[in-house]
């Protein structure tokens, strides 16, 4: 909520000044646990008033109790004094927190719900204790019971309202929970247990077999595999080695590992996780400024019809239904359902978003998701793996497709070129053993050249073999075949016959071809971006269905394409992992960063997805509607409760302790409709059975 820096409530925490509407907010903020436990123990204080009030109402109509209650004391009876002794304490011990929030604000020079709650609270209170103590000035009984019960009301609603919105708030806590609190150092030889809290960069840690791994780090010795489900949903553990990269809360299954920690504390994996989460259900929507100007303005027009109401009431039936009035009106009027619409809509959706690994950063993005129409990848390391993989191995001269693959990886071993490095991936996911060659020689620009097994042995281009003096007339067709699909193709040649062609592409990721299509079947339009030529790019789009190509794209000129779609008045969004994507993904309408792409990605990124699968592009934009939906049906409801029944309550046909009641369902009901969202079944979900 959008609150007046000069007027708000305020709280140094660290180094940053927090602005709040009411105390009960700020205490809530400050320490939740301690806020919600002291909520607890006012509901039962007050509620504990309502069962004494009400049973001391029966016992005053029955026989000598009777009597005994209807005795006077210096023109006092002993009820009235019974019911001021009860409700005395639970009006300013229950009620304290919203009676000193009260006095906060109006210090402050604002009038917030507090004011409008404490208001009606302590009316009721005062008449009541006049009546109790000078019945000849204030002739209406009931008004101490009218205070207990509205305070009752009040105070049940918003406990029952904190304690929805923390079970929405869980994924922070759970995120949290999954870090160990205890780390086995190595020091001077030794293992030495010391807290999580208090590790170093470059602190080494061993890891056994069954234990969660404390905190990011690069493994330096030991061979495992790591389930690292919970960060980045991917259900296969992962082997690690020596150079492997580990993130902290993963659980370490076989092996022994030691590490080296390159992050700790806040700067870790799980951490900015945590942080994206918190600051994401802190944000708002732009639409929750509108509300936020209503609710400013509300308050005071709240005090202005019930101080007419009360006028009209006093003027044509006297102060009783005058005040029942002005009670009913400055309850029924309380704005919370409109303050807490959008922020509880928010709070759920991004707590669904984490349980699923995709992280809405800010409620701006969330509204800016149900105009979306169009969705522009990047190509390579998004769309695609960003590095090349051996797709086709096409023998020639009665060679066989692994011999062929065997001579290449020989000859390329010594390369580090990364076509070179795709194909002795391959051979050795082929199984084979690569020995090294007698002779190797790296011709630039052209291919390789070495001995291997006595025999000379060639890898290039067309180049190569021209310099070599070899024709290659019978793989040239199968050759321009390759290079149609946007394949990288080489020609083999054992001493001097081309016996083969081997080609390499950056592939594209798995499950892409799915991602594109359940996109599409949410009425998406989507675009490649990308620098490659257009034959590589073509290549790569037909393989996963996107019609729409955009390539020889410069890396600073993909934020002019992003104007040039948006001047058509496209509201996109851009989908990307690199440094060079930064900039395209800050100007399009919501940026979906990659959780595998680099930092400065995932910073301008309105989404970010933990996993890299781009699957959850479709989830993260149909969680954004729905989420947007909430808001917009607890906007929807918030003004209709207020636009119909502050009118009831201004014509006195609402009783003062039913408008208390009538406030805070109306307030629960916004909460339990966005809680909601996190027990909904999403589209994207039911989208497997229609791609496939």
């Amino acid at each position: 909520m959008e609150v007046d820096a000069g007027k708000a409530i305020k709280r140094k925490i660290g180094d940053r000044t927090y602005y709040f509407c009411a105390e009960s907010c700020a205490k809530i903020y400050e320490a939740p646990e301690q806020e919600l436990k002291a909520m607890k123990r006012r509901v039962a204080v007050t509620l504990a008033g309502v069962v004494a009030v009400a049973g001391l109402r029966v016992l005053a109509t029955f026989g000598l109790v009777a009597v005994i209650m209807a005795f006077t004391i210096a023109g006092v009876s002993a009820y009235s004094l019974a019911i001021f002794i009860v409700s005395t304490p639970v009006v300013w011990l229950g009620g304290w927190s919203i009676i000193s929030g009260a006095y906060k604000s109006l210090k402050n020079r604002a009038i917030n719900m507090d004011v409008l709650i404490a208001t009606g609270v302590l009316a009721g209170w005062t008449y009541g204790a006049v009546n109790a103590f000078l019945p000849m000035v204030a002739t209406q009984e009931g008004y101490l019971e009218i205070a207990i019960g509205i305070l009752a009301f009040v105070l049940l609603g918003k406990y029952i309202e904190e304690s929805i919105r923390r079970r929405s708030a869980a994924s922070i806590r759970k995120l949290l929970d999954l870090r160990p609190t205890i780390a086995r150092v190595l020091k001077d030889g030794e293992e030495v247990e010391v807290p999580v809290d208090d590790l170093k960069v470059d602190d080494v840690i061993v890891i056994k077999p069954g234990e969660k791994i404390p905190t990011d780090g690069v493994v330096i010795a030991g061979y495992s595999s790591v389930d690292e489900k919970i960060i980045t949903g991917e259900s296969i553990p992962v082997e690690k080695n020596v150079g492997s990269e580990v993130i902290g809360a993963t659980v370490n299954k076989t092996g022994l590992l030691k590490i080296r920690t390159t992050k700790v504390g806040e700067d870790t994996a799980l951490s900015q996780i945590v942080r994206l989460v918190e600051e994401a259900q802190a944000s708002r929507a732009p639409i929750q400024k509108f509300a936020d100007r209503v609710v400013a303005r509300f308050v005071p027009i709240v005090f202005f019809v019930a101080a007419v109401s009360f006028m009209y009431w006093y003027l044509t039936s006297g102060f009783t239904a005058a005040f029942f009035a002005l009670l009913a009106v400055l309850l029924i009027a309380c704005p919370c359902a409109l303050g807490i619409a959008t922020p509880t809509a928010i709070l759920a959706g991004v707590g669904k978003g984490a349980e699923y690994g995709v992280l809405l950063r800010s409620g701006e993005y969330v509204e800016k998701a149900r105009k979306l129409k169009t969705v522009v990848f990047d190509k390579t390391g998004t769309l695609t793996k960003g590095e090349p993989s051996v797709t086709d191995i096409v023998p020639y001269d009665n060679y066989e497709e692994k011999d062929v693959l065997r001579f290449a990886a020989i000859a390329e071993k010594g390369s580090e070129h990364p076509l070179a490095e795709a194909i002795v991936n391959a051979a050795h996911q082929a199984g084979f053993n690569i020995p090294d060659a007698e002779s190797f020689e790296a011709v630039p620009g052209h291919g390789v050249r070495c001995t291997a097994e006595g025999k000379t042995v060639l890898l290039g281009n067309r180049k190569l073999m021209e310099q070599e003096k070899i024709s290659f007339e019978n793989v040239e067709s199968g050759l321009q075949k390759l290079e149609e699909q946007g394949k990288t193709a080489m020609i083999l040649a054992v001493n001097g016959k081309p016996v083969g062609v081997i080609a390499a592409m950056d592939t594209p990721k798995e499950n892409a071809v799915e991602a594109m299509g359940k996109l599409k079947a949410m009425g998406l339009e989507v675009v490649m971006l990308t620098g490659d030529n257009e034959k590589t790019a073509n290549a790569i789009a037909r393989q996963l269905g996107i019609d729409q190509v955009i390539a020889n794209v410069l890396p600073w000129e993909k934020v002019d394409v992003i104007k040039k779609l948006q001047s058509q008045g496209k509201t996109l969004a851009m989908v990307g992992d690199g440094i060079n994507d930064a900039p395209a993904l800050a100007q399009s309408d919501i940026g979906i960063a990659i959780g595998s792409g680099t930092d400065i990605a995932k910073e301008t990124g309105g989404i970010v997805l933990i996993k890299d699968d781009l699957r959850d592009v479709a989830l993260g934009v149909e969680l954004s509607k729905r989420t947007m939906s909430k808001i917009n049906s607890n906007l929807f409801w918030a003004f209709i409760y207020n636009t119909v029944m502050i009118p009831v309550a201004a014509v006195g046909l609402l009783n003062p302790i039913f408008a208390a009641g009538a406030m805070a369902v109306s307030s629960l009901t916004v909460v339990s409709n966005s809680a909601t969202l996190k027990l909904a079944k999403f589209r994207f979900e039911k989208f497997d059975a229609e791609v496939k």
